[in-house]
């Protein structure tokens, strides 16, 4: 189990794409080089709501204004109590080799190789992670004993809580980027003892930069930095199957606008969104999904597996111009909600 570093040219050639994708866009949204105003604000949710459709109807809930500030911490703890207390749905398999074994209001997902499991993300503390993605594992026939790494998407503590319960029970090693790893081992964006504590970076940590590749066994996941729910957001990519067919998948690592009144990160998320468009076009990507289930519907699909035939098409697959579909509704909330920030 390795971690490389993508070639230059690779990565120079990712970072043309994004250049000319970003800028044909831009030059598409003629609203997005206007003054902000109410007509642009009602222009980018316009179009989010036409590239929503009615399959991505989750994602347009990111163009309900956002507040300028976190809220109280007594409101805070309240509501990411009530959202913990939630019974947690079944564990399931997505793919041959991508299962979920999450809670009702965040996901964790588990990638089988041939050489062990990569984890993404670790939800709310250990009792969840004991609860949950063990006793989750154990039903869906894998062995927690194989988890190598348990990869954070970003620093808030419904993805890291219980990463510190299974990187000591189990020695997996802990991937973060190191804007999230400062971030947790400075000043945390969202302190609330609702959460586990965050994990301690040890010698066999991993700190990642954009385009690193985790690779373990016969599987590289991809780990693009994609800012703005925190600075560090991890997207990874990797391949899955199902029937016998090969599929790219992204997960979507962090997706709502609970940063306050902050135009830059907004700015970043929106370029990051343009980016990764880019990306799912020249990779073919054709499965997204997230580390929260309502935006990605996986718990839907997930039932619906459960009741049709082996055969049948996977609910996950939705093809690469509905993950394009999808990082647009994303970006033009964005941009309707720093919009609405600048007016302010």
């Amino acid at each position: 189990m390795a971690f490389r570093k993508n070639p230059r040219t690779l990565l120079l050639k990712t970072t043309a794409l994004a250049a000319v994708a970003a800028f044909i866009q831009g030059c598409a949204q003629t609203p997005a080089q206007q003054p902000p105003s109410e007509a642009t604000i009602a222009a980018h949710v316009a179009a989010a709501t036409r590239d929503a459709g009615t399959d991505l109807a989750p994602l347009l809930a990111l163009c309900k204004p956002a507040p300028a500030a976190q809220p109280p911490q007594a409101e805070l703890d309240r509501g990411l109590k009530a959202l913990i207390d939630k019974p947690a749905p079944p564990p399931g398999m997505a793919f041959d080799n991508l299962y979920f074994v999450g809670a009702d209001w965040v996901s964790a997902w588990a990638i089988k190789t041939s050489d062990g499991i990569i984890l993404i993300d670790a939800l709310n503390n250990q009792m969840e992670a004991a609860a949950l993605i063990e006793g989750g594992m154990r039903r869906l026939g894998l062995d927690p004993a194989q988890i190598r790494y348990v990869v954070v998407t970003h620093g808030h503590g419904d993805h890291y809580g219980g990463a510190p319960y299974l990187a000591q029970k189990y020695g997996a090693r802990v991937v973060m980027s190191e804007a999230d790893w400062t971030m947790t081992e400075t000043k945390l964006e969202f302190a609330t003892p609702v959460w586990g504590a965050p994990p301690k970076r040890g010698a066999g940590d991993v700190s990642v930069k954009d385009g690193d590749r985790l690779v373990l066994g016969d599987t590289t996941v991809t780990l693009y930095i994609t800012p703005g729910h925190t600075m560090g957001t991890i997207s990874p990519v990797f391949d899955v199957t199902a029937n016998g067919q090969k599929h790219r998948a992204m997960l979507w690592g962090g997706t709502a606008f609970n940063f306050g009144k902050n135009v830059p990160r907004l700015g970043s998320y929106i370029d990051a969104t343009r980016r990764m468009g880019s990306v799912a076009q020249a990779q073919k990507i054709d499965v997204l999904v997230s580390n929260h289930s309502g935006y990605d519907g996986s718990q839907g699909k997930l039932a619906a597996l459960r009741q049709q035939p082996a055969s049948a098409a996977n609910p996950f697959v939705i093809g690469t111009p509905a993950v394009s579909r999808a990082l647009n509704v994303m970006g033009e909330c964005a941009q309707a909600q720093r919009d609405r920030f600048v007016l302010q």
